[in-house]
C-alpha cells in the first residue's frame, strides 16, 4: 500500500486532547521565557537541576544512569544520561539550535537626530527585514561594565515596560523612497534602527551637544550603570515582545517568535528530563548556537564542543581515552538533527511539491535530505537509517510524514545535519513543520509538538515502550 499521510486531529481520544493542550500551554511558557539563547540555556540549566542532572565537572567517574550537564559560554547546553551499553558502541544524540533570526544592537548604536534618539541595528539569520519594522520589540542580552561586572537587560516583556520599535514610512510618502523596491528591499538593513527616546537632558551643560541622546545615557547609567563605551562589550538583541499565542478559533496552533528552532529544543530537552529509566545507550541533547548564521564560532556546531564533551564522557566511563575511542563513538552513533520543515500553506501552494510537502497537524516531518538544488551542502541519510528511524515511529505508533523544503529548484536551506555526518555519525532530519518561518510571529500545530515529543523520548529509550499518560511538568519543572 502507498504511504499515505493523515490527518493527526481526526483520531484524537478526548483524553489524548488534554494532555495535547497541556503540553501546548508548557512550549508556550517556555517561548516566552526564553526569547534568546542566554536565556533558553538559563531556562535548560534550571530544569536540569530540578530533575536530578549535575555538572559534569563535578564527576571524576560516569556510571549507568548518572545524569549530567555542560555549558558553554552560556549559550550552549548539553545533557547526557549515560546508558548501560559499552559507550564505545554509540550515543544517541538530539542537536537542536536554540538561536533565531532577530536584530542585534551595533557595538556604537546610539545617536541623535531631529531631537529623536536612535539605536542601530544589525540583523542576525535569514530575515525579511520588512517584517520587523512597526512592530513592538524588546531588548534582551547583557552588559560587561568597565569593572567587568556583567549586567541582564530586559526590557519590554513586563506589564509596563517600553517597548521599541523601527518605524515604518507612511503610505503617502512612499512613493518615490519604497515605491520602486524589491520585497527583500522594502526595508534596508541599515533602515533597521529603533527610536529610543525625544526628551532631552534637564543638565545645562554647553559641551552637550546631543540632549535627548545624553538623556537615554543617564537612564542607562542609573538603571544598568552603563556608559556608552560599554555598548562595546554588551550583547544586546532586539526580539518581538508579543508573547506566545494561541491561533484559531479551536485553539489548535500556537503563534510564537522563535519556534525554529525552539520547538524542537523544548520537546527534546523535555524528552531527556522524562527519561526515568536507565536508557540502554549513552543518550545525550544537544542545545546548540549559531545554526541561523552557519554554525561558526566557539558556540556553534563546528567548534569542537561535541567532541570535547563526548571526549570527557569517553573518559570518565572507560578511565582511559584515546582519539580512536572518540572516532569509534562518533562512528557507531545515531543522531536526529531536530529542526523545523516547511509546512505547505495554500496561499504560497506553488512553491511546494505538494506530494512531498508536510503539513501542520500531520505529525513529526522525516526530511531524508535538505540542502538546495542538486542536494548542495546537505546530509543525505542513508536508506538503513532511514528504515530504522522509520520502524521506531511506527512501533511506537507516532504519527509522521515526509517532507521536504520547498520544490527542487526553488531555494532551499540547511541543518545541523552535515555536521554530525560528518564526524561519521548517522544522522536524520526530523522536526514538526512551521507556517511564516522565520517570521516574528511563527505557527506550530500543538499536535505535532505532542508528536514530536513523542519522537524524541522514542529514539532516547531506544525500543518500544509502553505508553504512559503525560503528566504537565506545571510542578515539576518549575515554570
Amino acid at each position: 500500500m502507498l504511504y499515505k499521510k493523515t490527518n493527526g486531529w481526526k483520531n484524537i481520544s478526548s483524553e489524548k486532547m488534554e494532555e495535547i493542550f497541556a503540553m501546548g500551554e508548557e512550549y508556550k511558557k517556555v517561548l516566552d521565557l526564553g526569547k534568546t539563547e542566554r536565556e533558553f540555556v538559563e531556562l535548560a540549566t534550571s530544569f536540569a537541576k530540578e530533575c536530578g542532572f549535575v555538572d559534569a565537572r563535578l564527576k571524576t567517574y560516569l556510571v549507568p544512569g548518572d545524569k549530567i550537564y555542560y555549558l558553554n559560554r552560556h549559550k550552549n547546553i548539553v545533557l547526557a544520561v549515560i546508558g548501560k551499553e559499552d559507550i564505545l558502541k554509540g550515543i544517541n544524540y538530539i542537536v537542536s539550535h536554540i538561536d533565531s533570526p532577530r536584530l542585534d544592537l551595533k557595538q556604537n548604536p546610539l545617536y541623535e537626530e531631529f531631537e529623536l534618539a536612535y539605536m542601530k541595528t544589525h540583523y542576525y539569520g535569514g530575515i525579511k527585514k520588512y517584517q520587523w519594522a512597526s512592530i513592538p520589540l524588546a531588548l534582551h542580552g547583557v552588559v560587561v561594565l568597565s569593572n567587568g561586572e556583567k549586567v541582564k537587560v530586559s526590557i519590554g516583556e513586563h506589564e509596563g515596560d517600553p517597548v521599541f520599535t523601527v518605524p515604518d514610512i507612511l503610505p503617502h510618502l512612499d512613493r518615490k523612497v519604497q515605491g520602486d523596491r524589491t520585497a527583500r528591499e522594502v526595508i534596508k538593513g541599515e533602515e533597521l534602527q529603533i527610536i529610543v527616546g525625544s526628551i532631552p537632558t534637564t543638565i545645562e551643560d554647553k559641551e552637550i551637544k546631543d540632549l535627548v541622546k545624553y538623556n537615554i545615557l543617564e537612564k542607562l547609567n542609573k538603571i544598568y550603570g552603563m556608559t556608552e563605551e560599554d555598548f562595546i562589550s554588551a550583547e544586546l538583541e532586539l526580539v518581538p515582545s508579543q508573547k506566545a499565542k494561541d491561533v484559531g478559533l479551536d485553539r489548535s496552533m500556537i503563534g510564537a517568535y522563535g519556534q525554529d528552532d525552539r520547538i524542537c529544543a523544548y520537546t527534546s530537552l523535555r524528552a531527556i528530563l522524562d527519561i526515568h529509566e536507565v536508557p540502554e545507550r549513552t543518550i545525550v541533547c544537544f542545545l546548540a548556537d549559531k545554526e541561523e548564521t552557519g554554525s561558526d564560532g566557539a558556540t556553534g556546531l563546528q567548534s569542537e564542543f561535541i567532541d570535547y564533551f563526548t571526549s570527557d564522557m569517553i573518559y570518565k566511563v572507560k578511565g582511559n581515552y584515546s582519539d580512536l575511542y572518540l572516532k569509534e563513538v562518533f562512528w557507531n552513533s545515531k543522531a536526529l538533527s531536530s529542526d523545523v520543515n516547511a509546512g505547505i500553506d495554500p496561499i504560497f501552494k506553488s512553491v511546494h511539491d505538494s506530494q512531498n510537502a508536510p503539513q501542520l497537524g500531520y505529525g513529526v516531518v522525516i526530511v531524508k535530505y535538505t540542502g538546495s538544488g542538486g542536494k548542495y551542502s546537505t546530509n543525505d541519510a542513508d536508506a538503513e537509517y532511514v528504515g530504522e528511524i522509520r520502524k521506531m515511529l511506527n512501533d511506537n505508533n507516532i504519527l509522521w510524514q515526509t517532507g521536504m523544503l520547498g520544490k527542487v529548484d526553488e531555494g532551499g536551506g540547511g541543518t545541523v545535519a552535515k555536521y554530525l555526518s560528518k564526524k561519521g555519525i548517522n544522522t536524520i532530519d526530523i522536526g514538526p513543520a512551521l507556517l511564516a518561518m522565520h517570521s516574528p510571529f511563527e505557527i506550530s500545530s500543538k499536535l505535532d509538538v505532542f508528536e514530536t515529543y513523542r519522537a524524541y523520548k522514542a529514539f532516547y529509550k531506544g525500543q518500544k515502550q509502553e505508553e504512559k499518560k503525560y503528566i504537565p511538568k506545571s510542578n515539576k519543572i518549575y515554570l
